[in-house]
């Protein structure tokens, strides 16, 4: 978003080259001067329902094709005709010297779940507006209510923010005033009270209002965590991270960083190298997406990353959004609790390009040769875990990703199972683990041990000599 503002700050015909050329992603698409008003609420809504953007009408093919003085007030209008409630837009307008118009549409991430004048409604995921089904759309209207609680006030004034770290983020978007720059971003209300955005932005210590809002990271001396006299928390390893969100996140990872356990593993170039048990890029990508899309309206509970010998925890207050289905967690609908974080964060390149997020751990993971991330819900939020366990090679065409996770989970385990406490070890639903490892077992993978199918002490166990 920072660098859209700055493209069209350029003059006329440097931004029209600039937004003509620049790459179609999360917060940014282009649409032709000929196309109708009504089809321009499907990116209008999308981006609304997540968390804003920029849509530059007057493009066709790379190439500048403009719009009549007709057509531009088609297009100023289009959100209050076409979106329901209006998508809240500001329109810049840009004429270059050949006399050729467009204009760029900023869109504000909305409060409410809107949709088209048809009741069509559309997130927007990547460089794509998808349309959710009427189920979606329900999950996502009860997930985000009438308001996104990083938009609510809290008791503060700018006078009660932090005057160095709101200078340095004035300065990054050009803003002529502090005041100036919490209002472009909706980190302060009409009436001049702070909200949770900005207070957990730009306060010395947003924990005075939020005792919740902190990181911890534990590191453990066995895989498992044990009570009691048998707790495995190793001394002086049981860290809080208080103060600003951005400064939470950076102290976290530095620390996860430090004590991550290291291994003599081959590396790419054929010789054996000190790697982190967890590729680094998947286990930031976990902490930053937990920072970013807690629940800050759930008290009593925080961040946790535990560190394991052979894992990493992280969990996080709130669940998903109803329509997540956690047996393919990359079809997840991409969905911001806390858009004005994510957008600011954004800007300040703590997140980057946040939408590939889950993806990118994916990718990661497999690249290592380690299985999937596996992500659980508990009644009050999310656990993702990274494991180092290696997925044996003649698995990785054999197996679906699945698959893979059960077997991973029992290799790593060791011993006879129940289905039901495998579907605990991987986060998937028992029906779905049952039909796994019976295709498994079909395939020698795995062993079944019982007296019949239906006796409720049989168990399965991983072949460990297959490579």
């Amino acid at each position: 978003m920072e660098k859209i503002e700055a493209v069209l700050a350029l003059p006329p015909d440097e931004a029209l080259a600039a937004l003509s050329h620049m790459p179609e992603d999360q917060w940014f698409d282009r649409k032709s001067g000929r196309a109708q008003a009504r089809d321009l609420a499907i990116p209008l809504v999308a981006m609304a329902n997540t968390e804003g953007g920029y849509l530059a009408v007057g493009f066709h093919d790379g190439e500048v094709d403009g719009l009549t003085p007709a057509r531009l007030n088609d297009v100023r209008q289009a959100a209050l005709d076409f979106t329901e409630p209006a998508v809240k837009v500001t329109p810049v307008e840009i004429r270059g010297t050949e006399g050729r118009t467009i204009i760029v549409l900023r869109i504000e991430a909305g409060d409410q779940v809107h949709v088209t004048s048809k009741g069509e409604c559309y997130l927007r995921v990547g460089d794509e507006c998808r349309r959710l089904t009427f189920a979606q759309q329900r999950e996502l209207s009860l997930d985000r209510g009438t308001t996104s609680f990083d938009a609510q006030p809290v008791d503060a004034t700018v006078e009660d923010l932090s005057p160095g770290l709101c200078a340095e983020y004035q300065e990054r978007i050009g803003s002529s005033s502090v005041a100036d720059m919490l209002r472009a971003r909706d980190l302060l209300t009409r009436n001049g009270r702070v909200t949770v955005a900005g207070w957990l932005l730009f306060a010395e210590r947003p924990q005075s209002i939020f005792p919740s809002a902190h990181i911890r990271v534990l590191k453990y001396a066995d895989r498992e965590r044990g009570t009691g006299s048998r707790m495995t928390l190793l001394v002086d390893h049981d860290q809080r991270f208080d103060g600003p969100l951005p400064e939470q996140i950076s102290q976290a990872m530095a620390l996860v960083a430090e004590w991550i356990p290291r291994l003599q593993r081959l590396g790419p170039t054929g010789t054996f190298v000190d790697m982190p048990i967890i590729p680094e890029r998947a286990w930031k990508e976990g902490l930053i997406n937990a920072a970013v899309h807690r629940s800050y309206s759930i008290s009593g509970d925080h961040i946790r990353v535990e560190i394991f010998p052979n894992r990493i925890e992280i969990s996080s207050p709130g669940r998903f959004p109803g329509m997540a289905d956690l047996a393919d967690p990359m079809s997840i609908v991409r969905y911001a609790r806390n858009p004005r974080l994510v957008r600011v964060l954004a800007e300040m390149k703590v997140t980057r390009e946040l939408g590939e997020g889950i993806r990118r751990m994916f990718e990661d993971m497999r690249e290592a040769g380690l299985v999937d991330p596996v992500y659980r819900q508990t009644s009050m939020g999310v656990v993702l875990t990274l494991l180092d366990q290696p997925v044996p090679r003649w698995a990785r065409g054999a197996l679906d990703a699945t698959s893979q996770r059960i077997l991973a989970a029992m290799r790593d385990v060791d011993r006879p199972l129940g289905s039901g406490q495998i579907a605990q070890l991987t986060g998937l639903s028992k029906p779905t683990v049952v039909r796994r490892l019976k295709t498994m077992r079909a395939h020698g993978w795995v062993d079944w041990a019982g007296l019949a199918p239906n006796d409720p002490q049989q168990t399965w166990t991983a072949r460990q000599g297959l490579g």
